[in-house]
């Protein structure tokens, strides 16, 4: 059963309200005024809210301003009801937050109709959000212990050949194994590196004065950073001759330096990881009005809208026929990184042709 709680200073309507949505099959309370309603709010943990806007002490924009602090609260439904048919006033509502709105007087028939709706709204999104919740454990599952051993097994393999019998090998095997175990250990930090990143990431953007900071950052000569970033990235794969570099836009960006080194190597190397060699991958900036951008193609396997649309923290697409190495955090890093500055990461894709990942951030 729905709960659902009444903001209404009239008596008589809140009554009516309540009685209507009681008679429906609805677990209602009700509360006369803002201040209350706030209380009534964390006690009753309603699924719905309806309240009105013009009341005294605390109206309804203050009564949604409160709620939408507290993270519990934020994703209830909001329905505002006034007597008011200003479209400033829907306007204003809108942008605070309210899911729907309704002009008084108004029939019953509108207000069940409104309730069922965003109700119907919720309960759509919850179950995707615990579809993406159980894809997400399922990629947890599948992804880490992989992610995890495989590199410890070069690690504990080759380090137990070189203490067992490392005074009969030639120098030649040994320094073989060696790139490997470091190779693994790369591997394997860099794992940890961007684990570390992606929660230091999703705190940053609850934390008020993390986010102050963060707005005043910048960054001079942002492409002499893309550069050397996709270069060495280049390098380290042994496909320099595959990179393509047109980073010439000049300009002062909102990012720190860090930051945009980082989006940079996680776009290249994902776009090395899944583009065959001998393929090219084109790393450019340009300038657009008030913003930067740093655009990253390459010609590999590409994405479908699906895969485009789900794109999260552990979220890998096919590992079942593709081999692939990292946890799919280098995407939504880049993408809560570019969030922090006020920008955007936008990918556009076809499967087996090509895959542009645009970052967007502000001109300081």
């Amino acid at each position: 059963m729905a709960k659902i709680l009444v903001i209404e200073d009239t008596h008589s309507l809140r009554k009516d309200i309540l009685e209507m949505l009681h008679f429906e099959g609805f677990d209602v309370r009700g509360a006369e005024d803002g201040l209350a309603g706030v209380r009534t709010a964390y006690e009753f943990s309603p699924d719905l809210i309806i309240c009105d806007i013009l009341m005294p002490g605390l109206d309804g924009y203050g009564v949604l301003n409160a709620l939408k602090k507290d993270a519990a609260m934020s994703a209830i439904p909001f329905i505002f009801l006034t007597a008011k048919a200003d479209k400033s006033d829907m306007r204003k509502g809108m942008e605070m937050g309210a899911y729907d709105y309704l002009t008084k007087p108004f029939a019953a028939a509108e207000l069940i109709a409104a309730v069922h709706a965003q109700l119907s709204k919720r309960e759509a999104l919850k179950k995707l959000s615990d579809q993406r919740l159980d894809e997400l454990r399922d990629n947890i599952i599948l992804a880490l212990p992989h992610e995890i051993r495989t590199p410890l097994t070069s690690i504990l393999g080759f380090s137990d050949i070189l203490v067992a019998d490392g005074q009969y090998r030639q120098p030649e095997q040994i320094v073989e194994m060696a790139q490997y175990i470091n190779d693994a250990g790369t591997r394997l930090y860099r794992l940890t590196e961007n684990y570390l990143a992606y929660a230091q990431l999703e705190a940053m953007t609850t934390n008020t004065e993390w986010m102050e900071v963060l707005q005043s950052c910048s960054t001079l000569d942002p492409g002499s950073i893309v550069y050397s970033t996709a270069l060495q990235k280049a390098q380290d794969v042994h496909r320099e001759s595959d990179l393509i570099l047109a980073t010439e836009a000049n300009a002062t960006v909102r990012v720190l330096p860090e930051h945009l080194k980082k989006m940079t190597e996680e776009l290249v190397d994902n776009a090395f990881k899944f583009s065959r060699l001998g393929t090219p991958v084109q790393v450019k900036t340009e300038l657009d009005g008030s913003r930067f951008r740093l655009i990253v193609s390459d010609q590999g396997r590409g994405m479908t809208a699906e895969q485009i649309a789900a794109v999260g923290a552990y979220m890998q697409f096919g590992r079942k026929w593709f081999e692939q190495q990292g946890l799919g955090l280098g995407l939504i890093i880049t993408r809560r990184l570019s969030e922090l500055y006020g920008g955007e990461t936008s990918i556009e894709s076809i499967p087996d042709q090509h895959t542009h990942v645009t970052v967007t951030l502000p001109l300081a």
